[in-house]
C-alpha cells in the first residue's frame, strides 16, 4: 500500500499546481468537466452501464456546461 501511496500523491499535488493562474472560464470548463466526468460515472456504474462511457460523455457535457454558465454571466 505504501509504495502505491507516494505516486498516487505526488501525481496528486503535480494536478493541482497545474491550475494554478487559470482565467475564470478555464476554471469554469474545467470544474464543470471534471462535475460531469464524475456524475456520468457513478450514474452508469448505478444503472450498469459503461462506467468510462458515462465519464466521457459525462465530462464533454459538463465541460460544455461549465463554458456556457462563463459565457452567460460575462
Amino acid at each position: 500500500m505504501k509504495r502505491i501511496a507516494l505516486p498516487v500523491v505526488a501525481a496528486a499535488a503535480f494536478a493541482l499546481a497545474g491550475c494554478a493562474g487559470l482565467s475564470s472560464t478555464e476554471e469554469r470548463v474545467l470544474s464543470g468537466g471534471a462535475i460531469g466526468a464524475a456524475t456520468g460515472a457513478a450514474g452508469t456504474a448505478i444503472t450498469g452501464g459503461c462506467v468510462a462511457c458515462g465519464a466521457v460523455i459525462g465530462g464533454a457535457v459538463g465541460a460544455g456546461a461549465g463554458f456556457v454558465i462563463d459565457q452567460l454571466e460575462d
